[in-house]
Parts: structure tokens; C-alpha cells; sequence
């Protein structure tokens, strides 16, 4: 599997398996430290947090101590939260969360979802955040393609770099409409709780599939899910593990390539949504 793809419109190469923190705020902080650190040595690089988690705790306990004396190394992306997204409270929003990350740039920011504000305002206040150095590419997260295509005639083509999304084998409803909308824009799809929150891995149909595919190539459910979920060319998933063995595991993915029979039991175990229906999210 490719370990890097063009990170949409930003066109920077980003590790196709990054590292979620969502919650981390309720794990052992030392265990999350030593585990991210430990996802970055083996090619897990992308790491996204948000100032949402733990009320910025995540950014300013966790986070900061991963990525200190090794920021050049690291994809970093947080996001703004829609309450804070007017243009001055993105611009403030911004300051802060470099503040508790110790850095003095992010290489993403992200709208966390839309809000009330204008979106006008947000996506100002991104721009201003790029051309002064504080970002290096900016983009969405829990949009829809309504909402994605008044982004994009608000901001023009080529600027929108991801739509970060909820995408395991679960929920596969952005593959309707979101995934190809954003395929034709040049916009990174990156999905979040990629094995969901039910229990991994599942039973029936599907878990006997995936555990069938996994004895075959000497892996685990984990990394054959992983490996589905990434292999659009667009696709990125970071999933979250709070202690090194799971960090492993996840990357283990990296060097697991999926074959058209393969590709097509797991489309079989787990069918998309024949119907389009509203955008899910956590």
C-alpha cells in the first residue's frame, strides 16, 4: 500500500494512516504520549487533534509532548470549533491552539462542523491564517455535499484541501455522494473512528470475511479493515490507539495490499447504503 498520497488541493504528500486523538484526554497520558510517538517512527505522521478534545487538554498535555523535538517530522492538523468560528474567533481559536500545542504553525486547520457563522467569515479568516504563516492549507470536516459545494463557490477551486468524515465498514454512506464529490474536487477524504464504536472486530458475515482475508495474508481484522477503508486514492483514515501495541497493529495496514477478490467479500460482508441519506457524524 502506497505509505503517503497528495493531501487534496494542499498538495503535500501525507502518510495514507494517520493517528486520531479524539477522547485521548480520558487515557493514560504517558501510554497516548509513548504510543503516538511510537506511530510516528513507524510512518504515522499525520496526527489530528482539535481544540474541542478535553477542552484543549489533548492539545496541550498530549499533543505538545509528542511532537516536541520532532514538529518538522509531523503532519499536524487541529480544528475549529463552529462556536468559535466567526472570522476574529477562528483567527483567536488559531492562536490558542498553537499556543497549546508549542508550535508556531499547523500544516492543516479544519472547520470542525458547519455552524452558525458565516462560512465567508471562516474561510477568511483561513486564508488570512495561510498568507500570515500560521497554516500551510486549510479545510472541512463533517460536510456534506451541499455544504461542500457552497464551500467551494466560496472559496474557489483548488483551495479546500480535506473533508475529514466518520468511515468505517459499518457506515459507508459517504461513498454515495461525499467520497466522488470530493474526488472530482481534489478534496482529501479522511475518515475518522475507523472501526467504529461498537466493538471490533464484528460479528457474523463480517467478521468471519475479514478474519478469513487476514489468516490468508498473516494479519489482523484491524489492518484488513484499514486497508479497505484507504483504498481510494483520495482516502486517508486515522485511527486512534492510546498504547504501542495497538499503534503497531494499525500500521501494520501499511504493508497490506488488498486484492480485486478480496475488495470484492468485504463489499459483500459489509454493503454500502443503496440510498443516499444524510451525512453521519460523532
Amino acid at each position: 500500500m502506497t505509505k503517503t498520497k497528495t493531501f487534496g488541493a494542499s498538495g503535500v504528500q501525507v502518510p495514507t494512516l494517520g493517528q486520531g486523538t479524539w477522547q485521548m484526554e480520558n487515557d493514560n497520558a504517558r501510554s497516548a504520549i509513548e504510543a503516538l510517538r511510537a506511530g510516528i517512527d513507524l510512518g504515522m505522521s499525520h496526527i489530528d487533534t482539535a481544540e474541542l478534545y478535553g477542552s484543549g487538554r489533548v492539545e496541550q498535555d498530549i499533543v505538545s509532548q509528542v511532537i516536541r523535538s520532532r514538529r518538522e517530522r509531523v503532519y499536524l492538523v487541529s480544528k475549529v470549533m463552529p462556536s468559535n468560528a466567526s472570522k476574529s474567533g477562528t483567527l483567536r481559536a488559531c492562536e490558542q491552539s498553537l499556543e497549546r500545542l508549542g508550535t508556531d504553525y499547523l500544516d492543516c486547520y479544519l472547520l470542525h462542523w458547519p455552524g452558525r457563522h458565516p462560512l465567508e467569515d471562516t474561510i477568511a479568516a483561513f486564508e488570512k491564517l495561510r498568507s500570515d504563516g500560521k497554516i500551510r492549507a486549510w479545510g472541512l470536516s463533517n460536510f456534506d455535499v451541499p455544504e461542500l459545494e457552497r464551500a467551494v463557490a466560496i472559496a474557489g477551486p483548488g483551495k479546500i484541501a480535506c473533508n475529514q468524515v466518520l468511515y468505517h465498514l459499518k457506515q459507508r454512506d459517504i461513498e454515495n455522494a461525499v467520497g466522488e464529490f470530493c474526488k472530482q474536487h481534489n478534496i482529501a477524504v479522511v475518515g475518522y473512528t475507523p472501526f467504529g464504536r461498537a466493538g471490533f472486530p464484528p460479528g457474523g458475515a463480517g467478521g468471519k470475511a475479514l478474519a478469513q482475508i487476514a489468516l490468508r495474508y498473516g494479519a489482523t481484522p484491524r489492518q484488513v479493515a484499514l486497508a479497505f477503508l484507504m483504498r481510494e486514492p483520495n482516502f486517508f483514515a486515522i485511527p486512534k490507539a492510546s498504547d504501542i501495541a495497538h499503534t503497531r497493529e494499525n500500521a501494520g495496514a501499511l504493508q497490506l495490499t488488498l486484492d480485486a477478490s478480496d475488495l470484492e467479500a468485504i463489499e459483500a460482508a459489509f454493503p454500502r447504503p443503496t440510498q443516499q441519506t444524510s451525512l453521519p457524524m460523532f
